[in-house]
């Protein structure tokens, strides 16, 4: 017999061991797919949970660190108004009371009050300018000239300083023996939504800046809106694809990554240059932040109307409606919820800037709010990198109030978008 008639066969497996061996892998790898599921969902939650809880970290230390800045620390004393000066009530209601008031001695009244109150050194005591609130109130109430006016003005940085435990020893004797007799405290600052930029951490104010930042959002608005969906209808509903409409893509998505200093060098070297009497206007921060808010919204209003079906437009079509028709009538209804909120982020994005608004000079004093969208003015980003950078340690508190103002727009504009993509998002 051969070598192959004598070699005998293996015996074949049996039917069962075949099935449980493939058992047994499909188990082992169903436990891997698993334990990966369990990982992922692991890693997710984690990854979301890091990000609340820093989110959380950021509000409350914001938070804890800004509740002072909305305190000032004021003197109470009372000011004998009656024959103190000589001028008619009827003068408070004619042009520039104020100086009509200044004129009359209302400083020297003021501090002559103090130093009768409060000691020699009273009228040092006071922060520098805190006789216009004196005056404010008189023009609100000409009758107060006649009798005695009790009044919270202002503390001087150094007495402000001393109350918190700082500065000279003397001081703080000072602090701590007038707080004692009730005559120095901390209270709620209700002026700072109101005032505008000051020298002294006790009598600045948010409002100017935040009047200056609602009209450059304003100018970014009615410039960016209209002209990036335009745009984006165009490239999604009317566009040729050829490499020419590819490379305007292209151009706006880097656009839309390109840092914001840039534009702010291209505001200083365009617009500055048409414009050179509006430098630091809202006028100008407008159109520059356009141009930064514009490739945002043309991505978010291609994305928006890439999402509605083709079936709409079909229908329309059927129906004899005309190309414009169709977009105008069914196609950018449908986008406008996608729109509108890359519009708000993009906006939100623009509202946080300050590069580009430095460029064009949006960081001078300005001690009074915008008149309008060619006046000088600033905006709350530049106001409060300007107070992070000044000695007085006053001013740090005032800078966290005004981050924990800037934060509260933010969070408000983002809502706003996320209630916009609900309340009219349509699910296909």
């Amino acid at each position: 017999m051969t070598d192959v008639a004598q070699t005998q066969a293996a015996p074949a497996p049996e039917p069962g061991d075949v099935q449980a061996r493939r058992r047994a892998l499909m188990e082992r790898g169903l436990g891997r797919r698993r334990s990966a599921d369990r990982r992922f969902r692991w890693l997710g939650f984690a990854a979301v949970a890091f990000s609340a809880i820093m989110l959380a970290f950021l509000l409350v230390s914001m938070s804890s660190a800004g509740f002072a800045g909305f305190q000032r620390t004021e003197v109470k004393f009372s000011i004998p108004l009656a024959g103190a000066m000589q001028i008619d009530a009827q003068r408070l209601t004619q042009p520039d009371p104020v100086g009509g008031l200044e004129l009359a001695g209302l400083p020297k009244v003021v501090d002559g009050a103090a130093k009768a109150a409060l000691g020699p050194d009273g009228g040092d005591m006071l922060a520098e300018g805190a006789w216009r609130e004196v005056a404010a109130r008189l023009i609100e109430d000409p009758s107060l000239l006649n009798g005695t006016l009790d009044v919270s003005l202002p503390a001087s940085d150094d007495l402000a300083s001393a109350l918190r435990g700082e500065g000279d020893a003397s001081l703080q004797q000072v602090a701590t023996k007038l707080r004692g007799e009730g005559k120095l405290l901390r209270a709620f600052d209700k002026g700072f939504l109101s005032r505008s930029d000051a020298t002294s951490p006790q009598s600045v104010g948010i409002w100017g800046a935040l009047k200056g930042s609602m009209l450059t959002m304003f100018v970014t608005l009615v410039l960016a809106f209209p002209v990036g969906v335009l745009a984006a209808l165009y490239l999604e509903e009317y566009a040729p694809k050829n490499r020419w409409t590819e490379w305007i893509e292209i151009s706006i998505n880097n656009l839309a990554a390109v840092p914001s200093i840039i534009f702010g060098l291209l505001g200083l070297a365009v617009f500055l240059a048409l414009f050179p009497h509006y430098r630091s206007a809202p006028l100008i921060g407008g159109m520059t932040l356009a141009l930064m808010t514009m490739p945002v919204i043309v991505i978010s209003g291609r994305n928006a109307i890439k999402a509605v079906p083709p079936s709409i437009r079909d229908a329309a079509l059927a129906i004899g409606a005309s190309k414009v028709q169709v977009v105008f009538h069914h196609v950018l209804p449908l986008a406008l919820p996608g729109i509108l909120t890359g519009t708000i982020i993009g906006m939100a994005r623009a509202l946080g800037e300050t590069a580009p608004l430095l460029m064009i000079g949006m960081r001078a004093f300005v001690a009074s709010p915008p008149s309008g969208f060619t006046a000088p003015s600033s905006v709350l980003p530049v106001q409060i990198f300007l107070w992070s950078d000044e000695i007085d340690r006053g001013f740090v508190e005032r800078t966290s109030a005004a981050i924990v103002v800037l934060l509260v727009f933010l969070l408000l504009m983002n809502g706003l978008a996320i209630y916009l993509r609900n309340r009219f998002e349509k699910r296909w």
